[in-house]
């Protein structure tokens, strides 16, 4: 995202769940998820209009009916109309990362959608290679250059501060900085994400 707000790309944030006092959560961690959130998307230039929450609850995406998450999910979309969609692996260990595919991927026909013309999924340390399905997984087959944006993607990562621990915890920085050079290592870079192309249309 900062590489591509260097670009000059205008960017949406959709940020699905949330956390309330009501379902249990304590106020503070309320009210520090909410700082974290502004100040990420301030920081990555992401335009207050553009950061689209939707509120749903917090690991129970899987006990909703699935066209009630599409439903807000495609109504964002064919706002905001985005050119290039980047969603969670759909086997992700997280049970919210999956529905979140589903419910986006099912927003991406091109008839509905024309705007879409690139859908990638992207790993998430923790979640993505805690999967312990062999057979599937994830399988990078575009791998984008983050070498000028591996520090300022740290310093934002660590506002995240509840979310991140030390190392060998998956989101530590050892951890994030250790798999940018193994992805940079696979396709010729310092420093690198990787991310599965589901679809692409050429225009």
């Amino acid at each position: 995202m900062l590489r591509r707000k260097a670009e000059g790309v205008t960017l949406g944030w959709l940020v699905m769940t949330s956390v309330d006092v009501a379902n249990g959560w304590p106020a503070e961690r309320v009210a520090s998820r909410a700082r974290e959130i502004q100040s990420v998307a301030a920081e990555l230039g992401v335009e207050a209009p553009h950061v689209f929450q939707l509120g749903l609850p917090t690991m129970k995406l899987d006990a909703m009916p699935l066209g009630d998450v599409i439903k807000p999910v495609s109504a964002v979309i064919h706002d905001f109309q985005p050119n290039e969609l980047l969603v969670p692996h759909s086997d992700d260990a997280h049970s919210d990362h999956r529905v979140t595919f589903d419910a986006a991927v099912a927003s991406t026909k091109w008839f509905r959608y024309p705007s879409i013309t690139r859908v990638m999924s992207y790993e998430t340390l923790s979640e993505t290679d805690a999967m312990p399905d062999t057979k599937r997984g994830f399988q990078p087959n575009v791998f984008v250059d983050i070498s000028r944006y591996i520090e300022r993607k740290w310093e934002l990562l660590q506002i995240y501060e509840s979310e991140m621990g030390d190392f060998p915890f998956p989101r530590s920085e050892k951890a994030v900085r250790a798999l940018a050079s193994v992805r940079g290592a696979q396709s010729g870079f310092e420093a690198a994400e990787a991310f599965c192309l589901l679809r692409e249309r050429q225009v």
